[in-house]
């Protein structure tokens, strides 16, 4: 489980992103819910992880949410990533020495958090949760005031849960 507990303020930080603008979750930012997932590209979980959060974005970006990746790599690698698993959502660059994972007490890639519009952090997990996932998905219904589709159809063999 992420450290960084559930109910606080979430850390403010700046990071630029692989297209070269700035992001920043700082005092001012709230009025919109944001899921932030740290990651490392060779890590397989990420890989699987991540393009359902592209899928949670693409219901979500309309009405206000968003979902940050923060990768653990350099740029060109994050750049690759993001192009080989097709992610529109901004990913951000936090490389060595991990300044913004050691503010979230990151320890295991992926890690989630969804914080609120009042910028309280509401769900923490790492690791592929499907039933994290789910609950990020309804938080995102509930703080947007929407109706989302499904994140996941009734086809997909979708595991419980994949460690980090």
């Amino acid at each position: 489980m992420a450290t960084l507990t559930t109910g606080r303020e979430a850390p403010v930080f700046e990071l630029v992103g692989i297209d070269g603008n700035k992001y920043g979750l700082n005092h001012t930012l709230t009025g919109t819910p944001i899921l932030l997932i740290f990651f490392k590209v060779s890590c397989p979980t990420c890989q699987f992880t991540l393009p359902f959060a592209e899928r949670l974005y693409h219901q979500i970006r309309e009405c206000g949410g968003q979902v940050w990746g923060i990768s653990q790599d350099n740029l060109e690698d994050s750049q690759r990533f993001a192009k080989r698993f097709e992610l529109s959502f901004p990913i951000l660059v936090d490389e060595k020495p991990y300044l913004v994972s050691k503010q979230y007490n990151v320890k295991f890639v992926p890690t989630l958090f969804f914080i609120d519009k009042e910028r309280a952090v509401r769900l923490s997990g790492d690791g592929f949760s499907k039933t994290d996932l789910l609950e990020i998905h309804r938080l995102f219904g509930r703080e947007l005031a929407i109706t989302l589709s499904p994140l996941f159809s009734t086809e997909e063999k979708i595991p419980e849960y994949k460690p980090g």
